[in-house]
Formats: structure tokens, sequence, C-alpha cells
């Protein structure tokens, strides 16, 4: 999730330096506080097995309105709303999902990727096939009317 979340604040920052006006050290404590904000938002919503699950949660969004968590980064470095309307696009749609990080300026503009890998085996989720075949052959049951997500590194 850090590379990800880390590849959209720098991205948010650098639409803010090309449109000039704000220092580097103001910046760099943008892209930090987008990055902290971001981190916080997405943590019990991200989900490498299924990485399109809770992807418009985690869309960034200005559509003549601030998405809030950049209205809030910019606040802590004392960048108004009305500054950031001038500096950033008015439109913007940035995806931050697993494995993948993507914008869209404008409603009809293209999709273009600023960040993708490939998704690896999930070793875990290999395992929490075979624990769940084992239930099912300890417990003689095979009903699917529960189900439970097992978020990596969780137990």
């Amino acid at each position: 999730m850090k590379t990800e979340v880390g590849t959209a604040a720098a991205f948010v920052t650098r639409l803010l330096r090309a449109n000039g006006g704000i220092d580097e050290e103001r910046l760099r404590r943008f892209q930090e506080c987008l990055q902290e904000a971001l981190c916080e938002r997405y943590n019990h919503h991200w989900f490498p097995t299924t990485p399109s699950k809770g992807s418009g949660y985690r869309c960034i969004r200005i559509n003549h309105q601030m998405d809030p968590l950049i209205g809030k980064a910019a606040a802590m470095i004392g960048l108004s709303r009305e500054s950031l309307f001038q500096l950033l696009p008015s439109e913007l749609t940035l995806w931050v999902d697993p494995f993948e990080v993507s914008y869209r300026i404008g409603e009809d503009g293209s999709i273009c990727v600023l960040y993708e890998c490939q998704q690896p085996e999930a070793k875990e989720s290999k395992d929490l096939e075979s624990r769940s075949s084992y239930k099912k052959w300890r417990t003689g049951r095979s009903s699917t009317s529960q189900s439970y997500n097992v978020m990596p590194g969780s137990s």
C-alpha cells in the first residue's frame, strides 16, 4: 500500500509544483500530509487479493469540489482551497488500488497509469483455501453461507 499511496501523493504534489508558487519545503510537507491521510483512510479498505474491491472508496476526486484529503493536506501547509482550485485541474480522478495507480484529467480524458506491478502469487490466499478445505472436511459441511475476508498480515 505504501508504494501506491506514495505514487498518488507524489503525483498530486507534481501537479502543484508544475503550476509554481509553492516552495519546496511546503510541497514536501504537503506530500507527507497527503500520504499520511491516504494511508489512514485506506487502512481497512485495502484488499490485495481482490484489488477492485473498495476502489470507489479509495478514489481521489476533484470535480468542481475539492477532495477532502487533498484539502486537508493543503490546509496543513496553509494553502487555501481557492489556491488549490487555481493550481490543480478542475476535474481530476485518481484511482489508488493495490498494484495500480491511474488517473484521468477531465471527464473525457484518457486514463493514464502512473504505477503498475504484477500481482504476486498470494501465498496467504492459498493457505486460506487450504484451511477452508480442511475445515469443510473436518466438520463435514460445505456451506458457503458464511464467508470471511482475511487480510494478509492479520490474524
